[in-house]
Order: structure tokens, then C-alpha cells, then sequence
């Protein structure tokens, strides 16, 4: 069966995500070459590009980071290659390096750069602005509003890349991502899958003599650049009123509506700003001639704002114009419809009632419902063994996964957590600051992506502690996508596996133990023995994802467990130290919900009285 993506005619419309509106996008604008590391909100577009190249000739990898996607989608875009490089905003981060010389060399295919932004860190550990990364870079920003101009602005962003020779950043937001809507489908360009390479190393081969004169060129291309932003029609004014609002993003939508809802469409002009940078400074300046007040209304950061500011000085245009503190305008969380309305109500002093809250005091409160590590997951039985030997004098740094709701109790056994990669690298500095026990854990996943260079560097200089490799054979968190020690004919692929206990062993590292964390007896054994051990000690806790499992594995025949109300005697260790979210009280008894239990025996191993037994 055709991929949904790849059906449809010219004219025809379809309901689609904003993150599979951008692949459609890329589709019709002949993408042939795209690579990713998964990241929320990004993570649907990547999926749909690995779906689609089972049935096309478009190349697509999930690299083994930010920065590898990069720079391996950079020799495709030299070469001629259109190409999309996908990832989550704090992904830019892993992959600056690259961009910012890449911006210099520039590219001869057109590439575009998807960077999804995250504000109110629904998923994430920031919640960073990226539009600072385009003047950081100077490259050319596109910002969608709704999943419309999600694809239409990635087809713009290739033909803007070529006809610039740079690569250009797609900026979205979680709700542009993640919103659904109508979207009139084009026609999809013939793909381009092979390409040359001119040689040019005094355009490609960035030495000092080199830049210097690449940096000039890529000036000059600013200025291009920026005469394209003063005339593109994704920067729209609409309206003639007197009041003026400038936007962009999912903010546009809200303000649209807040007008509309507030009846006062007629008094106010619009600018919305679709490309947003290099920022169109005299189309913003015709604007502000013809209003007498202005909002600014953006998400994170006061960036237009303070452009706007200086585009009114340098016009010498004198009039209010204010974003930030204004209402619940604020540098904090996303926006949403009903602050942006009361937000622009009071800065305009406009008549609004807000609607009176449904009654709700006659009803109980909804109960927590905090996230929570799977019935079965392989890393709470790690935790637990790991807890019970090292109790809570050891030092746990952690990284960034599943394993991260190691945090919350009753396990409690995360520490200290900064970006992915960090967890050994950050236990190398705790060991020799402290004299406490350090665990780290990390994913599989993660330990590819940056988790690798900061054990070599641990093993290199003699630090002391236990990395624990939570290999759950997936990238489970964003969904689970492969990575380079996945099997991958689980996945009907041929992609070769890095065997993750070889790696450690290359490494040098001596005292290394693979443990199934199902078995906690000897999972607690390999922890005392790696306390034990004078340097950095590697244990890898393999089993399987079980939501994974259930993808890619027969079905198997599983026993569920039930608690013997005979032999239990109520201490609820099952409960109160173990918490699988199977477990639950009725009638102060302690009970095992039979369509959650997935039979992997552990709580079995946990009860002091062992009276929890398989279901008859």
C-alpha cells in the first residue's frame, strides 16, 4: 500500500500533521537525500521519511547524532543533492559546529534545516529561542504559521537555498508541529538522486586564508538575502486600521482569532513576518508609517521586538510600541489564545469580558497523572537493584531518555542531568570533587550519540565510577527509532550493528558485566562488584523495550502475576520501593492490574514474602 504522503493529485486536499505536511513538502520539492537524529517535536517527520524510502529512491538515515546528520547531509548538498536535515531545537546545539563554517562554504543543492522549537518544554530540558541561531549563522529564517505553509514554506526554503547557494533553517514550534490541518497538495517534483563534486578548496576547505574571503561572500549573500525577505509574500500586511500588530508563527493564528472574537478586525493592521530573517527592515518601516500604535506579539524571546524597535529609531518614527510585560505577554512558555486576546484587549484598551469559568467546585480533583516509566520497562528493575546496593549515599548523574523518570519517587535515583551525553562525562567531574559513590546512567541511544566520547575521556584520565548502559535495544523515547546498536532486521533493514560491549572493551575499559536487569540478583551482584573497582567500571543492562518488542517480536506467551492474599503480609515493598504502575490498592490490599502486567517477574523477585505468583 502506497504511503499516504506520496498519493494525492495536484489540487487534491488532505488533513495532515504539521510535521507530515513538511515532508510532504519536501516531496514536492524534490528532497532526494535527508538525514535526522529524532527529537520531539520533530520526531514525525523523520519517521515518515523512513517509512517513505522503503518505497522510493530518497535516501534517508537516522544518524548517530545532530551533527553527524549534518555534516553528512552537507557532502549530498555540495554535491548538488537537495537535502533535509531534521532535529529539535536543543539538536542545534550538536550540530553548530558545522553550521556555522557550513554557512561559509555554503551549498550548490538546495538544504533545508528543520529546527523544532519547544516552548513551555513539553519534552524538553530548554526552552531555547533558535531564531538566534540565524543571526548567530546568517542564514535565512522561515517560520510557518499553520500546516499549510508548513509545506509550502519547505518547497520556498529549497528554492531560496539554491537560488542563495545557503543552507536555509525552517523554525516551527510544537503546535505548528503537532497541529493538523487542511493542506492543498502540489505536484511532486522528479528526484534528483545523484550528483559531482567540483573541487574548490579555496571555496570548500575553510583554513583562515580561506574564510576570510568566504565570510565576505557569505556578507554579500545577507544582502540577497535580504532583499528577498523585503519582497517575499510570506510577509504579509493585512488590514488598514490604525493599530498595529506585528507577528509570526502560531502567534499570527492567535491574534487572528483574538481580533475576531473581540470584533475590532477594522481598526487594526497586521504584519506578519514568514521570513523573518535577515529581518525586512523597510517593509516593517512602511508598516509603522501607517499605524499610530503598536504590539509585538512572539513567542520566547523579545527578537522582533527589539528589531522592530530599532527599525522604528533608524526611520525616526516616534510611536508606542511594546511586546514583552505587556498583559501576559511574557519571555516565559508558549502563547495561547486566550492570553494573546486579553494581552492586546488591555494594551489597546479594548472592552473584554472574560468568559466566567465553568463551576467545577462540586467535583473532585482529577488525580495526578505524573509520566511514568512503562509496566515492565527494564530500566525500573535496573534502578531498583542499583538503589538497593547503593542506597542513597551514591551520586547519580543521569542522561536523557526514558530512564530521565528515574527522578520521581520512589526510586529517586537521578541526580544530576544536563544534556545528552553529560551523564559521564559530569560523574568523571562528581568523582573527583566527592568522595560519594557515583552510578551514571545513560541510554543505548544516547551512549551513541555523545555519550561515547566522555567515557574515553573518563578511562583516559583514571576518573572512578560506574557508567550504567540502559540498553533497551531502541531510541524509546522519541518513538522508537534505530540507532546504530539496534538489530536491524528487526526492522527489515541491513544496517550494520555496533556492538556496544565491543566498543567499551576497545575503549580499554576492563571491568565490564552484561546483566538482564530481570534477574535482580545478579544485577545487584555486577553493582557491588563495580563499586568495588579502583577506575570507571561499564555495566550494560540489555533487555529489550517491551512496547518495542511488541512492534518488531512474535507475540509471545506471557503468565501475568497475581498477589496471594494468603502469603502477603502488606509491606508493600512492591509499592512503596518497587512502583510499577501494575500495582494498585484495593481495600488497603495490594493488587496487580491483570491488562498491565506483562509477566516479566520482577516484582516476584522484589516481595519479601513471595507471594506474588503467576495467574492461574
Amino acid at each position: 500500500m502506497m504511503h499516504a504522503l506520496l498519493s494525492g493529485k495536484p489540487g487534491d486536499q488532505m488533513l495532515l500533521l504539521g510535521n507530515e505536511a513538511i515532508v510532504r513538502g519536501a516531496l514536492e520539492a524534490g528532497v532526494a537525500f535527508a538525514t535526522a537524529y529524532p527529537g520531539t517535536p520533530s520526531s514525525e517527520v523523520p519517521l515518515n521519511f523512513f517509512q517513505i524510502k522503503r518505497e522510493t529512491d530518497l535516501y534517508f538515515e537516522y544518524s548517530t547524532n545532530e551533527k553527524v546528520a549534518l555534516e553528512v547531509a552537507a557532502g549530498a548538498a555540495v554535491s548538488g543533492l537537495r537535502t533535509m536535515v531534521t532535529m529539535k531545537h536543543v539538536g542545534v546545539n550538536v550540530a553548530a559546529d558545522p553550521l556555522m563554517t557550513l554557512a561559509y562554504t555554503g551549498v550548490t543543492g538546495g538544504m533545508v534545516i528543520l529546527t523544532a522549537d519547544d516552548p513551555s518544554l513539553f519534552s524538553s530540558q530548554n526552552e531555547q529561542d533558535n531564531r538566534f541561531y540565524a543571526r548567530l549563522a546568517t542564514l535565512p529564517l522561515l517560520e510557518p504559521a499553520n500546516p499549510q505553509e508548513a509545506k509550502d514554506l519547505t518547497i520556498y526554503a529549497f528554492e531560496l537555498s539554491e537560488q542563495l547557494k545557503l543552507p536555509v533553517l525552517l523554525r516551527t514550534t510544537t503546535r505548528i508541529n503537532h497541529s493538523r490541518g487542511v493542506v492543498t497538495l502540489g505536484a511532486m517534483k522528479p528526484r534528483v538522486t545523484k550528483g559531482s563534486f567540483t573541487k574548490d578548496p579555496f571555496s570548500y576547505v575553510t583554513v583562515p586564508a580561506v574564510s576570510r574571503n568566504l565570510h565576505v561572500k557569505l556578507l554579500k549573500k545577507y544582502d540577497e538575502a535580504l532583499a528577498e525577505a523585503e519582497r517575499s509574500p510570506y510577509n504579509q500586511i493585512s488590514g488598514q486600521g490604525k493599530w498595529g500588530i506585528i507577528t509570526q508563527g502560531v502567534s499570527f493564528c492567535y491574534v487572528q482569532d483574538a481580533l475576531e472574537e473581540l470584533q475590532v478586525t477594522g481598526a487594526f493592521s497586521v504584519l506578519k513576518l514568514g521570513f523573518s530573517y535577515p529581518f525586512p527592515q523597510q517593509l516593517v518601516q512602511r508598516f509603522l508609517s501607517q499605524v499610530e500604535k503598536v504590539l509585538i506579539v512572539e513567542e520566547l524571546e523579545p527578537i522582533m521586538e527589539e528589531a522592530v524597535l530599532a527599525a522604528a529609531q533608524r526611520a525616526g518614527r516616534l510611536i508606542p510600541i511594546q511586546g514583552k510585560g505587556v498583559g501576559e505577554l511574557s519571555r516565559l512558555y508558549e502563547n495561547e489564545p486566550v492570553r494573546v486576546k486579553k494581552s492586546i484587549a488591555g494594551y489597546f484598551d479594548l472592552n473584554y469580558q472574560a468568559k466566567v469559568p465553568v463551576d467545577l467546585s462540586d467535583l473532585p480533583p482529577l488525580p495526578g497523572r505524573p509520566p511514568n516509566l512503562c509496566p515492565g520497562c527494564p530500566h525500573r528493575s535496573t534502578f531498583y537493584a542499583v538503589k538497593k546496593v547503593a542506597g542513597e549515599e551514591a551520586i547519580y548523574p543521569t542522561d536523557i531518555g526514558c530512564y530521565t523518570l528515574g527522578i520521581l519517587p520512589p526510586l529517586s535515583i537521578a541526580d544530576f542531568v544536563i544534556c545528552m551525553g553529560s551523564s559521564a562525562s559530569s560523574a568523571a567531574g562528581f568523582s573527583r570533587a566527592t568522595d560519594k559513590p557515583i552510578i551514571a546512567f545513560i541510554g543505548d541511544s544516547t551512549f551513541f550519540h555523545s555519550g561515547i566520547t566522555g567515557l574515553v575521556n573518563a578511562f583516559h584520565n583514571n576518573h572512578k565510577f560506574t557508567l550504567v548502559i540502559l540498553d533497551n535495544g531502541t531510541t524509546a523515547m522519541t518513538g522508537h527509532q534505530p540507532h546504530p546498536g539496534v538489530d536491524a532486521s528487526l526492522l527489515g533493514q541491513t544496517n550494520n550493528q555496533v556492538s556496544i560491549e565491543a566498543l567499551v572493551r576497545g575503549i580499554g575499559i576492563k571491568m565490564v558485566t552484561v546483566v538482564n536487569p530481570k534477574k535482580l540478583k545478579d544485577t545487584m551482584a555486577a553493582v557491588r562488584k563495580s563499586l568495588e573497582f579502583d577506575g570507571v567500571s561499564v555495566i550494560i543492562s540489555q533487555e529489550i523495550c517491551p512496547l518495542y518488542a511488541k512492534r518488531v517480536q512474535p507475540p509471545a506467551k506471557t503468565r501475568t502475576f497475581t498477589v496471594s492474599e494468603s502469603r502477603c503480609k502488606n509491606h508493600r515493598d512492591c509499592v512503596n520501593l518497587f512502583a510499577c504502575p501494575a500495582f494498585y490498592l484495593e481495600n488497603e490490599q495490594v493488587k496487580i492490574n491483570e491488562n498491565l502486567c506483562i509477566g516479566c517477574a520482577v516484582c516476584a523477585q522484589v516481595c519479601p514474602e513471595q507471594a506474588i505468583l503467576p495467574r492461574k
